[in-house]
Order: C-alpha cells, then sequence, then structure tokens
C-alpha cells in the first residue's frame, strides 16, 4: 500500500474586480477574499489591520544580519485612521516572497487576511511581491509533477518524520528512473519550505517543460534532528546550551535509504545532488564535503561562510588535492544575493580561493536581492539545468 499523499497545484482562475483607481491589487498570497496587503504599481505594500483599542501597532518585517527584509528594517509603526484602522505602505518592496507579522501593544500577530508560512522557528504571515516580466515560478499550463509527503520512522531520533519528494511530471506513467536532489530550507524554516515559499516544484515543472532541466526527484526534509537521550552542549561562549543536531546522521544513515528505496532513483553518486538556503547551504557544504562518496552535485545558497575558509584545511582537507576533488565532483555552485553583502562577499571570497587553488566552480550573484526566497528561487533556477548532465 502507497502510504504518501499527493498535491496537486491547480492555478486559481483570475479575480475579475475591478482595480480601484490607485491600481492596487491583492497579494496571490492573501487568503480568498482578503483585500491586504495590496499590492501598488510602484511594488510598494499597503498593509492593515484593525485594533480599535489598541495604542501602538507595528510590522514585524524579520531582517537578517546586514540584508533587508524587502520590506524595510522592522518593526515599523504604522499609522490609526478614526475607525480603528492600523495602515501601513512601505518604500517599493524587493520583489519575491517575504514573511511578516503585527505586533499589537508589544504582542506579536499574524494577518488573518494572510496564508501562513512556516519561517523563524514559527507560523508567520507571507506576501508575495511579484517581479515584473518574470514568471519562472509562476505556475503555467505545462506537465506538473506532485509533492508527495512521505512519513518514515528515524531510529536515531526515535521520532516519526516527514519528507516532501517532488516527482516529476510522467512518473507514475512511466517505469524511468531519476536522479535525486536533496534540497534544504534555512534557520527556523521546515519540511514544507521549499514547496511553499520556494515553488520549487513549480520551478522544476517549467524547467523540465522548457528542456532546462532533466527530470529529476527532490527530497526536502526538515534540517533539525535530535538523537534519542541528546543531552545540552555548554555554549563556549556562554550563552545558552544547545542540543546537537543529528541531521547528517539522519540523511546519511535514513532518509537517503528511505527515498532509494521507495522511488524509483537511479541510486549512486553520480545521480545524487544535495543543495540548500542559508543554514542548509552550510549544511549542504559540510554534509557533501565528508561524504563524497555519496554526493557528485553541490550547491550553496547564501550559506554564511565558515570562520577562517582555508582550501587546503577547511571540510577535514576535502578540497586540498584540487585534481582528485575535481575529478570526484561534477558541480560545486556557490550563489548569494547582492544585497546581502557579508554573505555576498563570503562566498566570493570563497569562489576566489577556489579559483586560485585550481578547483572547478561556479559563482552565481543575484542582483538587488537579499537573504531571502527572491535569491533562493533565483538561485535554483540557475542550479538545476546544470545537474546531471
Amino acid at each position: 500500500m502507497r502510504n504518501w499523499i499527493v498535491l496537486t497545484l491547480i492555478a486559481a482562475a483570475p479575480c475579475l474586480a475591478q482595480a480601484p483607481a490607485d491600481g492596487s491589487v491583492p497579494a496571490s498570497s492573501n487568503i480568498m477574499g482578503s483585500q491586504y496587503p495590496r499590492i501598488n504599481p510602484d511594488g510598494s505594500v499597503t498593509f492593515r489591520v484593525q485594533a480599535r483599542d489598541a495604542q501602538k501597532v507595528q510590522l514585524g518585517t524579520g531582517s537578517v544580519g546586514d540584508s533587508d527584509s524587502g520590506l524595510g528594517r522592522g518593526p515599523i509603526d504604522m499609522v490609526k485612521d478614526d475607525r480603528g484602522n492600523w495602515t501601513l505602505t512601505t518604500k517599493p518592496a524587493i520583489p519575491g516572497f517575504h514573511y511578516y507579522w503585527f505586533i499589537i501593544d508589544g504582542v506579536p500577530a499574524n494577518d488573518n487576511g494572510s496564508e501562513t508560512y512556516y519561517g523563524w522557528g514559527k507560523q508567520c504571515s507571507g506576501v508575495e511581491v511579484p517581479e515584473k516580466g518574470v514568471d519562472f515560478y509562476d505556475l503555467k499550463p505545462v506537465p506538473h509533477g506532485d509533492i508527495r509527503i512521505r512519513w518514515y520512522f528515524s531510529k536515531i531520533t526515535g521520532e516519526w518524520r516527514q519528507a516532501y519528494v517532488y516527482t516529476p511530471p510522467g512518473y507514475d506513467s512511466s517505469r524511468d528512473r531519476y536522479p535525486v536532489l536533496y534540497l534544504q530550507h534555512g534557520a527556523g524554516e521546515n519540511v514544507t519550505t521549499w514547496s511553499k515559499q520556494g515553488r520549487a516544484g513549480v520551478i522544476l515543472d517549467n524547467l523540465i517543460a522548457e528542456g532546462k532541466a532533466k527530470p529529476m526527484i527532490v527530497a526536502m526534509d526538515t534540517g533539525y534532528a535530535t538523537r534519542i537521550g541528546a543531552t545540552p552542549v555548554p555554549s563556549p561562549t556562554g550563552g545558552q546550551p544547545q542540543i546537537p543536531n543529528a541531521f547528517e546522521d539522519v540523511l546519511i544513515g535514513e532518509i537517503i535509504s528511505m527515498v532509494d528505496s521507495t522511488f524509483r532513483t537511479i541510486a549512486d553518486r553520480d545521480h545524487r545532488a544535495m543543495a540548500g538556503l542559508s543554514m542548509g547551504g552550510r549544511q549542504t557544504l559540510q554534509i557533501t564535503m565528508t561524504h563524497l562518496d555519496k554526493f557528485a552535485w553541490i550547491g550553496s545558497f547564501s550559506a554564511p561562510p565558515i570562520a577562517g575558509f582555508d582550501v587546503k584545511t577547511s571540510y577535514d582537507g576535502a578540497l586540498a588535492d584540487a585534481d582528485a576533488f575535481n575529478k570526484k565532483v561534477r558541480l560545486l555552485w556557490i550563489g548569494a544575493g547582492t544585497a546581502e553583502p557579508r554573505i555576498h562577499d563570503g562566498a566570493a571570497s570563497m569562489h576566489q580561493a577556489l579559483d586560485k587553488a585550481g578547483i572547478k566552480n561556479v559563482f552565481f550573484a543575484s542582483p538587488g536581492t537579499g537573504h531571502e526566497f527572491q535569491t533562493w528561487r533565483r538561485s535554483l533556477y540557475d542550479f538545476a539545468p546544470r545537474l546531471f548532465r
């Protein structure tokens, strides 16, 4: 018996309501019938929430480090009218998807008008700001794959875990075997992130339909795992003790074998890739470099650079022999947004050091985007067509 759930993506019918005089439209990320947030013609976003008795309402935006959230650095004060509506219009926003929430008299609250998305370690509101002339992550009338939810029991964690697995168009009607990309989310996110916020399945559907990417399976899992009986480890800086993350062991020891035994994969390193965004990018580099017997294709999207990166010694010396590394690894891809300067500059420095050492790699800079999903959608759009060639 098959024990997965198939989610089918269906394009919604266009709204026929007449646009207001200011030309603004409800965000596509709103729940059905909700008029706010609204996207304005200049790309700014207008938020509104009713809180008649509140003394202060702000918009939380979740900026990361030196990277703008895309909506501006929060919290941002909202203005109250005589009907108890609090409103804010942002500056023109960076296109793409952005988390947000309201802070009502100091209490964070989600927007009832928005769908929710798991980010920042909780369910958040989110707003989709379209990028003019860009449609590679939009639903189109092309053959669609499926996102399958697969439950499995982890002996390492002692818990049931969930994987989201994209199967390409035609998977059920063929007997073909497919290569696999293991695709990881960032800190505070989970197994749903790449499918929902990142639109990974839609991006792959469009690339495959255009003949730009090979049909592939994409396995997505939660990048957090706690080993049975694990105890907190004291922080070297005196902060709160942390429980070691056993995700590497779960991926290598359980997830790969589960995917290979459940789906029609080509189960060898030459047909296995891993990539991730932010925390997931750092995990990707650590896991693949120490398990080059498992992976031949590597992608790091906006990964915070490791301290003191050195080609000869970092990652237990995996990069020390350039010729040997180039023979094993078919693709080492490194990218970041130009509006996340610390991470971008660290990634660029790593790329330059690799070039100098004779290690083949690809560097990608997403123009004008920061530590947010337009950077990572563009990264996947550039990375996926290079795989399994």
